[in-house]
């Protein structure tokens, strides 16, 4: 009796440990660096290893003082160049997020509608993509929309154009390479969505006379909602701080807060001021996250009213 005490308390601490597991891995690969990187934000450019003040002067006796300011956030807030890269970053990463959305919302309703081993094979081709390397994948994006890439090059041949067209280093590559990179991510949610949905429900509204259109609206559209806000976000929140896309196939004139951040480390070496963006962004990206947090909320609590 007593062995069998002593296994059940085993397994209930083993229960507990895996419970506070997902805790500590958030705490050790979220909380922590946002942490160390919010301290730096708080302190002033050394030229020195590190390049920024330290929290606390200590002294034989212990620290003496907190060496705390906020003069990054109000140079932040003072200078109009990071107002508009951050804007420029939102547009970029909203539209293209639109634009996901709109290609990728056929493509998950098609698949969630085939028949199994279909299914199974469509989806395989949405994520093979992800077995080759990103970096390769948008250095691809460059031989195909080159001057004398293999887009212009064709158009030419077939005498469409006469001059070769200018689709690289502009915010039309841009969008182009997080559309392309990222849809996968706006189709996987979505599909998730739409194949768990009662099929029998576009059944009853077809019969009760509403058009195909009315259908999609009133019925598909609204239950698949959770799958479009889990897909927006899981593109926006990378768009909005992607670096690698627009060094490679953005112009000068394009401005995103990856671009900055990689500025003020490695050029500038302002440490201090590329923390303070970072928080900064991060605080942006929050909002919408709180925003689907309540969305989920209030989607879990319509159902469980509607059931009691």
């Amino acid at each position: 009796m007593l062995s069998k005490l002593q296994r059940a308390d085993g397994r209930r601490q083993w229960l507990r440990l895996a419970l506070i597991l997902p805790y500590l891995w958030l705490l050790l690969f979220f909380l922590a660096p946002f942490v160390i990187i919010f301290k730096i934000s708080l302190a002033d450019p050394l030229v020195a290893q590190p390049p920024f003040t330290a929290l606390f002067d200590w002294a034989a006796q212990g620290w003496q003082r907190v060496h705390v300011t906020i003069g990054n956030y109000l140079f932040l807030f003072e200078d109009r160049y990071y107002a508009i890269i951050y804007l420029s970053s939102i547009k970029l990463a909203a539209i293209s997020t639109l634009i996901s959305l709109l290609l990728g919302y056929p493509v998950a309703y098609f698949i969630a509608r085939q028949k199994p081993q279909l299914k199974n094979l469509l989806l395989l081709g949405i994520i093979v993509p992800f077995w080759i390397s990103f970096l390769l994948r948008v250095y691809a994006w460059i031989g195909l929309l080159n001057t004398h890439g293999l887009i212009n090059n064709f158009l030419l041949w077939v005498g469409i154009i006469d001059q070769p067209l200018t689709l690289i280093y502009n915010n039309f590559a841009v969008y182009l390479g997080i559309v392309y990179s990222y849809l996968p991510f706006m189709i996987l949610p979505l599909y998730a969505s739409l194949e768990k949905m009662d099929l029998d429900l576009q059944d009853a509204a077809a019969d009760l006379g509403a058009r195909p259109w009315q259908v999609f609206l009133n019925v598909t559209l609204p239950l698949s909602r959770p799958g479009i806000i889990a897909g927006c976000l899981l593109v926006f929140i990378p768009a909005i701080g992607e670096f690698i896309i627009p060094a490679l196939l953005g112009g000068s004139d394009t401005l995103m807060i990856g671009r900055a951040l990689w500025d003020e480390f490695f050029i500038n070496r302002d440490w201090p001021v590329a923390s303070a963006v970072s928080v900064v962004l991060l605080l942006i990206l929050v909002i919408p996250m709180m925003w689907f947090q309540r969305i989920q909320s209030q989607t879990v609590g319509a159902a469980e009213g509607s059931v009691s």
